[in-house]
């Protein structure tokens, strides 16, 4: 980690302000820009009790972001669960430690509500992606995903 960087970094809120931000960090790193994506997103994680959506700022400036909600009640999952959805990261800050500090953060916004397992999807070909949640704690969970293609 890169401890002078990230002392240098402010975790806060995500905001509705924050769109634009969220839109380049993701542009960058997925070469496409998708506003009315980002847009729908935060607008559905706006619940601010379930969210615990949180930016990393570097001198006034959006360089990560981390979407989570807590939820349960469904497929036989408890109502103390965190998920988390989105972990973005703008280029020249990656393998810096910025995710996981963000992790560190949406870690206690999740205590807070008493969440007790925490879980995310990662694409089975996203070796870097599970390689940072196995680094961070996550292991293999109860649950299997299962998908039905049309085509």
């Amino acid at each position: 980690m890169n401890d002078d960087l990230l002392q240098k970094i402010t975790v806060r809120k995500l905001k509705s302000d924050d769109l634009d931000a969220i839109v380049e960090i993701d542009c960058r790193v997925l070469g496409t820009r998708r506003p009315s994506y980002w847009r729908q997103k935060i607008e559905e994680m706006g619940n601010e009790q379930l969210s615990k959506s949180l930016v990393a700022e570097l001198n006034g400036k959006v360089v990560g972001f981390i979407m989570g909600t807590v939820s349960g009640w469904g497929f036989g999952v408890p109502n103390t669960i965190g998920w988390v959805d989105t972990i973005g990261v703008d280029p020249d800050c990656q393998k810096r430690g910025v995710a996981t500090l963000m992790f560190r953060a949406i870690l206690e916004e999740f205590k807070k509500d008493k969440v007790e397992n925490i879980y995310t999807l990662v694409k089975w070909e996203a070796w870097d992606l599970m390689c940072f949640f196995k680094a961070i704690g996550f292991t293999r969970g109860d649950m299997i995903n299962l998908e039905y293609k049309t085509k």
